[in-house]
């Protein structure tokens, strides 16, 4: 038998109502046969799991500078465009590690996946946890840079930074509860108009280097005073600092690995295919951007504009092609969100599958998305780029850290792989991911040492505590699994136990009279209950009971106090005493016509039903009665 479209379909007007709200906000249920419509092509997964490594390109250099402006003019465009080069080619071999990930583990999660197979489970949920954590922080920090584009064009929105912020964080949560194919659809366009309008700023750079143009000085514009004598005592640290917050251009290098089941088939060659892709077009433009800043003297202004903004200008001058490139900037920075949005949720499911996290997120909402993981990402989101007041280089040092941590536990486990499975071409790939582990630790070192007063140690509080309520999750999935199993020669026969029936009741009605034939059915041990607090009015309901309702006894129990569930609760501890009893509470309820009614309604029992949830022996049924019913 199979539940028809029908079948998920409101009855009642409430429900038809909201259904309609939610197709037009979220679009129409979809089948679980129409997943395989909803996979990705590479141009779409391009733009949904790329859009954050690529657009990590407007910040990273604008980092590094930020850094090392504090080094005063001398050297500072060698050392910025030689740490540029060192973190591209670390990208080269962060990616072509993951390329592997994507043949070797086609069923997505990344490092947690890798992890989990070739190390252990500690190791595991610490590369879960910096990824989880990682990905929160590619939702706040790319809305919040995106919103910098938007008021580096834009002073006069500078103010309302942080509502333009929640609000992105808002509509990108909508989109993708849509489903993949239409946030491919939403977020592809501004995507590709950064690439495009991005390569053309390099490309223009360079030619005018080439040219030798004159305002090619290879010297900041502005004058640059150091803020502290002495600065070369601060120098290493100052460069470890600064590699630390160029860094950030290669979060999201992962996001591919995790989500391989959503591309098309063949889904490993797709998504290794993207991966590429993703990575050479993030390393020219980090790269690029890196030069063309040094060429042109271009420098972090305290005011607010943006490095990339500036380099627009150089490259566009004020014109149209200027501001179409700012708005092509400021979405495709709302919209990296999106990758954490495909990344974060399938991760989540997939630990939630091994019972790490509540089994929610491995729901599958109406779209075929995992909506709880969605609308939860979102919505720490929001609330982290409150608390920091939407400011961009305040949420950063919280930046990297953990994504660092699990590329280093990703590639340990991908050099066990290799040993243990010893394939065709093994010791080159073993050669990849055995660079790649020692590198991506020794980074994995200087961002924590170079951010740390920053606000980094808020991470190594953030994933243990992560770790430890993922085991105290399992560990109570794993209790409740062990109370419930049953042993392999167990064979369950007939019930041995009697049962006894108990209505509370307030008076007699037709709810009433059904819910006690609803036990008779159960037991021909039926008794009515009736808590009051006048005797004389019990005391006339009992007359009418045994006129009305005869064979069902009506026990009155006075409440001096008025309380009704209490009473009612110590009543059943009374004739409880019998062990092989069980106790059936069959709680009559009236089901009102509207929403509103409800208020009116059915408090008593709720109250009942709560006090008695894990009493021992004692099961609660409530029976609804509806005014179309029949009469008994």
């Amino acid at each position: 038998m199979t539940a028809k479209a029908k079948a998920s379909e409101a009855r009642s007007r409430q429900g038809r109502l909201w259904a309609q709200v939610r197709r037009i906000v979220i679009g129409r249920p979809l089948a679980s046969e129409e997943e395989i419509g909803e996979r990705l092509p590479k141009k779409k997964a391009l733009a949904i799991f790329s859009s954050d490594a690529i657009s990590s390109s407007t910040y990273a250099t604008e980092e590094i500078l930020r850094v090392l402006v504090l080094a005063g003019a001398t050297g500072l465009a060698l050392v910025s465009i030689g740490m540029s080069v060192a973190i591209a080619f670390l990208l080269a071999v962060v990616a072509t590690s993951y390329r592997q990930i994507c043949f070797a583990y086609p069923s997505g999660g990344g490092a947690y996946a890798v992890s989990k197979a070739n190390l252990n489970q500690p190791a595991a949920l610490i590369a879960a946890a910096a990824l989880l954590f990682d990905y929160i922080m590619t939702v706040a920090v790319s809305v919040v840079a995106g919103v910098a584009a938007i008021y580096s064009a834009v002073p006069e929105l500078f103010a309302g930074r942080t509502v333009i912020a929640v609000t992105a964080i808002a509509i990108v949560t909508v989109g993708n509860l849509r489903g993949l194919r239409e946030s491919g659809n939403i977020f592809a366009v501004p995507t590709y108009l950064f690439v495009i309008g991005a390569l053309g700023i390099v490309g223009i750079g360079v030619v005018r280097i080439a040219i030798g143009d004159p305002a090619v000085t290879f010297e900041p514009r502005e004058a640059i005073t150091p803020p502290l004598g002495g600065f070369e005592l601060l120098a290493p640290a100052l460069f470890v600092r600064a590699f630390a917050a160029g860094s950030v251009a290669l979060t999201g290098t992962e996001a591919i690995s995790n989500g391989v089941p959503a591309f098309k088939p063949p889904e490993s060659r797709n998504a290794a295919m993207t991966l590429g892709i993703m990575a050479a077009l993030l390393g020219i433009l980090f790269v690029g951007f890196t030069v063309v800043s040094d060429a042109f003297g271009v420098i972090p202004r305290p005011e607010g504009e943006t490095v990339v903004s500036q380099l627009g200008r150089i490259a566009y001058g004020q014109t149209p092609l200027y501001y179409l490139f700012q708005a092509a900037t400021a979405l495709i920075l709302l919209l990296a969100a999106n990758t954490s949005y495909n990344g974060f949720p399938r991760l989540a499911e997939i630990v939630a599958r091994d019972g790490y996290l509540p089994r929610q997120f491995a729901f599958v909402g109406d779209r075929l998305a995992f909506s709880f993981g969605i609308i939860l990402l979102g919505a720490v989101s929001a609330a982290l780029v409150v608390a920091f007041g939407g400011d961009t280089h305040a949420l950063i040092p919280l930046y990297s850290v953990g994504i660092f941590a699990s590329f280093t536990l990703s590639q340990t486990g991908m050099v066990r792989h290799w040993l243990r499975e010893r394939s065709r071409g093994w010791p080159y790939r073993l050669g990849v991911n055995a660079l790649g582990a020692l590198m991506t630790a020794v980074v994995t070192v200087v961002v924590i040492v170079g951010k740390f007063v920053l606000g980094a140690w808020l991470v190594l509080v953030f994933v243990p505590s992560i770790v430890a309520m993922m085991w105290l999750i399992h560990r109570q999935y794993a209790a409740e699994e062990r109370e419930l199993a049953l042993r392999p020669d167990q064979v369950i026969g007939p019930p041995r136990r009697r049962q006894r029936v108990v209505v509370p009741v307030p008076g007699i009605s037709r709810a009433v009279v059904q819910a006690v034939n609803f036990g008779r059915t159960i037991s021909p041990d039926v008794r009515a209950v009736h808590i009051t607090n006048d005797l004389e009015e019990g005391q006339r309901l009992r007359c009418e009971w045994e006129r009305q309702i005869p064979g069902v006894p009506l026990v009155l129990v006075e409440s001096p106090y008025r309380e009704l569930v209490r009473p009612f609760v110590r009543y059943l501890d009374v004739v409880d005493l019998d062990p092989e009893v069980i106790t059936v509470v069959v709680l009559p309820e009236f089901v009102a016509r509207h929403w509103w009614e409800r208020f009116l309604h059915n408090q008593t029992a709720q109250r009942i039903r709560a006090a008695l949830v894990g009493r021992p022996d004692t099961v609660v049924a409530s029976v609804p009665y509806r005014r179309e019913a029949a009469e008994t």
